[in-house]
């Protein structure tokens, strides 16, 4: 018979096969002792390993990090910190108020430039268990610093700071690759890859549309107010240009003078025609500038894809080609290009090589129209009007030339020219007949002017008095604090000041009450209609009037008829000049001029 298994004895049987094992509680006291200092030497070494570890990624952290109480005593903070503010190791023990921290800073030169802002605003926030302030905050010493503050649940705040210098100038060198300096807009970098961008959209339907938009008359700023006063102008533009489009349009600065507007979005030609109008009206009115009234002015030329083009550059191209046409009809203008437009822009390029050759070469002429007394005839002083004879083309009057010569920065060498030509051939006059001089708003401007107009008087021996300066009411329009003052140094060499085409503005007789002119010159179209019906006669009467009470000479200028002459003498005006009295000539027919009235008289 078989022996019996352990499981088929009965329920005692197998506890006297196997001992139970011997409970907790039956255990003598040394050895629980013995058991308890194992756990506790195991969570001892396990603590350990974890601050070991804790203490190694605080070390190996590539940023600093701190930890402060509530009352701002320094917990803890790693080797990062103490690296990035070349902390001394007294001042990273725990305890260390964090006053002394930021004295330490404070004399080494890495504290906060805004020290109230710092302290006040991330390190209180905390402390009141605000929310977390991530912030930029640049140092004396150059460096900025990104600071993280995070509040502890039960009071204080640990920190986080990273040098992000190189990253922000990194940064800055991407944005500056594709962006302006000077204003902010984008560049011509940025502008081509907006254009590329629009046109792989547009194809082969929809169109977009391009304005180069041209700064009128901003070289003359540039060059009398100083280019300060001409930064701060492009700035101005800008703004203003930035503030006609949407939010989806580009207005870029390609240089100098020089803008771009891109509408990616199609729209139909008579709605960029009215956007082009209202960017010369806002470019166009008033700027208040350093304490300077400055005005200026626009010219646009248009290219709309992709009938002008289907890629950036030949559109740009053709934009620029009706830009050349808007200039060359007479700025503040918006045109549209045109198949044709290129020999246009190739003549106008011409044009001004030959200008720029004979301003070098003084390459230029002055002729004289005689300006004579309305009551006896005589000759007393002739108007200088200047021509420029151009090769194969022949004689070029200034109003045709002066514009361009403004534009490309020559008109300072032809106004030094013109008053040095001007004051040597009247010097052979007889006395005391005197020779005028018309100045533009821009050559009066010139820093130049007065230096050159005394220059131009000792050189040729001209008496003061003989010199006579004519300036047009857009003159005081502008600045006229600093016109005011340039016209009180011109009086005070000696020279006489007219005011030319009196009459036609909107503010004539404001100018009379700004200055004490010595001569104010009756517009042509006043003149032309005495001979008419109309309030022209009147006008011209209360002119002379005025010029008797306030002791200035009024001069006619047009006068093309015995009878226009007959009213003038009869209304009392002084002098007068046109076609019936003497057309312009040259320098060397003067003197028969002066022979035939010896004759005569």
């Amino acid at each position: 018979m078989a022996a019996p298994r352990p499981h088929d004895l009965g329920p005692d049987a197998g506890a006297q096969a196997a001992p139970a094992k011997p409970r907790l509680e039956s255990m003598p006291n040394s050895f629980r002792r013995a058991q308890d200092r194992i756990s506790q030497a195991a969570a001892e070494l396990a603590l350990a390993e974890q601050n070991r570890r804790f203490d190694a990624a605080l070390s190996n952290m590539p940023h600093g990090l701190c930890m402060f109480d509530d009352e701002t005593r320094l917990i803890l903070c790693n080797a990062a910190y103490r690296r990035l503010y070349a902390l001394p190791e007294r001042l990273t023990r725990p305890g260390t108020p964090l006053q002394d921290i930021l004295n330490h800073r404070i004399a080494t030169g890495s504290a906060p430039v805004d020290w109230v802002e710092y302290r006040e605003i991330p390190i209180e926030s905390a402390l009141r268990g605000g929310d977390l302030i991530n912030r930029h905050v640049q140092l004396e010493d150059g460096r900025t610093i990104q600071i993280t503050h995070n509040p502890i649940p039960g009071g204080g705040y640990v920190a986080s700071h990273e040098d992000v210098t190189e990253i922000l100038a990194a940064a800055a060198d991407r944005h500056l690759a594709r962006h302006d300096p000077l204003t902010g807009l984008p560049n011509r970098v940025l502008l081509h890859e907006r254009l590329d961008r629009a046109l792989a959209r547009s194809r082969p339907t929809n169109r977009l549309s391009v304005l180069c938009v041209d700064l009128d008359h901003f070289k003359a700023v540039n060059d009398t107010l100083g280019h300060p006063v001409g930064d701060d102008l492009l700035r101005a533009v800008a703004g203003r240009l930035s503030a006609c489009v949407r939010e989806n349009d580009t207005v870029a600065r390609l240089g100098g003078d020089e803008f771009v507007v891109l509408l990616p979005d199609g729209q139909g030609r008579r709605q960029v025609e009215t956007l082009a109008r209202r960017l010369i009206e806002t470019v166009s009115t008033v700027f208040e500038i350093q304490g300077h009234r400055i005005t200026i002015g626009a010219s646009i030329g248009v290219a709309i894809a992709p009938g002008d083009g289907d890629h950036a550059e030949p559109l740009l191209a053709n934009a620029d080609l009706a830009l050349y046409r808007a200039k060359a009809e007479g700025r503040g203008t918006a045109c549209f290009f045109e198949p044709g437009m290129d020999a246009l822009a190739e003549a106008r390029r011409k044009f001004e090589q030959d200008l720029g050759d004979a301003a070098q070469a003084e390459r230029f002429e002055l002729h004289y129209q005689p300006e004579v007394d309305t009551r006896t005839g005589a000759i007393v002083g002739f108007e200088a009007l200047l021509r420029w004879n151009r090769p194969g083309h022949g004689m070029v009057a200034a109003a045709d030339f002066i514009a361009l010569a403004e534009e490309t920065g020559l008109i300072a060498h032809v106004d030094d020219w013109v008053i040095g030509r001007a004051c040597a051939d009247a010097a052979g006059w007889p006395k005391p007949v005197r020779v005028a001089v018309n100045l533009s708003p821009t050559a009066f401007r010139s820093r130049t002017l007065v230096g050159a107009v005394a220059r131009a008087l000792a050189d040729s021996g001209l008496a003061p008095a003989r010199l006579e300066l004519e300036i047009g009411e857009a003159v005081l329009r502008g600045d006229g604090a600093r016109a005011l003052a340039i016209l009180h140094q011109l009086r005070g060499l000696g020279v006489r000041i007219a005011l030319d085409d009196f009459g036609t503005g909107h503010s004539s007789l404001d100018c009379l009450r700004l200055f004490s002119f010595d001569k104010v010159k009756i517009d042509p179209s006043f003149i032309a209609g005495l001979s008419e019906p109309g309030p022209c006669a009147a006008i011209v009467r209360a002119v002379t009037r005025l010029g008797a009470a306030l002791g200035f000479v009024t001069t006619a200028e047009g006068v093309e008829t015995a009878d226009q002459l007959a009213q003038l003498r009869e209304q009392g005006c002084d002098t007068a000049q046109g076609y019936l009295l003497g057309r312009a000539g040259p320098a060397d027919e003067v003197p028969a001029l002066f022979a035939q009235q010896r004759r005569c008289g």
